[in-house]
């Protein structure tokens, strides 16, 4: 979880201006994939399904 809020973070301060359009798009996907891997370690705990 602390690796998704670093990402987090680090994608706020950032000016996406100043990104290379590819670079951005590679950081958009991990990011959903550390969100999607977050999920399913909270539905696992749970029980819960997603």
């Amino acid at each position: 979880m602390g690796e998704l809020s670093a990402a987090i973070d680090h994608l706020a301060i950032e000016d996406v201006t100043e990104i290379p359009r590819m670079e951005l798009a590679e950081q958009l996907i991990e990011l959903h994939w550390q969100m999607a891997r977050l999920q399913a370690q909270i539905a696992r705990r749970t029980g819960v399904r997603v």
